[in-house]
């Protein structure tokens, strides 16, 4: 999933990427070529949501222009639901797919590419890794994420990244 990897399709290239990751599900059977480029979305949000929580104060951001809406659904309907750390099970198994499918298809019209493939970190204080990754829906991915940062379980992530830019200044 190496940047490079991107880079070298090229401009045509990548706008013929960009186009097939738009057409409909039913448009392609099991091709390992999508799988790769979808894989190589998915980081790549993964990569920038990083990055955007390391610099910035999570508390602060605003993911999409439901945030309110998103978050105030999800803890109306997973009010117990533990954000700092995901159980697999809870998203994955029959029994966590049926809890959640509600949820997602209520912003089926609101939030654009709702059902779209997206990676989400396991433990929000852990980076994205093998082990701490899970894929996820984008509004999963969104509501796990909002939550994240308006009950501060995020500032660790920026915190850490603030304390390390603070410690190389000082030694140099």
């Amino acid at each position: 999933m190496d940047p490079e990897v991107l880079a070298s399709l090229g401009v045509e290239g990548a706008a013929a990427a960009a186009h097939a990751l738009s057409l409909p599900a039913e448009a392609y059977g099991n091709d390992a070529q999508l799988e790769v480029m979808w894989a190589m979305k998915a980081y790549n949000h993964a990569e920038v949501y990083f990055n955007l929580i390391s610099s910035v104060d999570p508390k602060y951001l605003k993911l999409t222009k439901n945030d309110d809406m998103i978050y105030s659904k999800f803890r109306e309907d997973f009010p117990d639901f533990n954000i700092k750390i995901l159980d697999p099970e809870l998203l994955k198994s029959a029994e966590g797919k049926e809890k959640w499918r509600p949820f997602c298809n209520h912003f089926e019209t609101l939030v654009e590419d709702f059902n779209y493939g997206t990676l989400l970190r396991l433990d929000c204080e852990k980076d994205y890794t093998e082990e701490n990754t899970i894929f996820a829906t984008r509004i999963q991915f969104f509501a796990v994420e909002i939550a994240r940062n308006r009950e501060g379980y995020n500032s660790g992530v920026y915190n850490a990244s603030l304390k390390a830019k603070q410690q190389k200044k000082a030694q140099s």
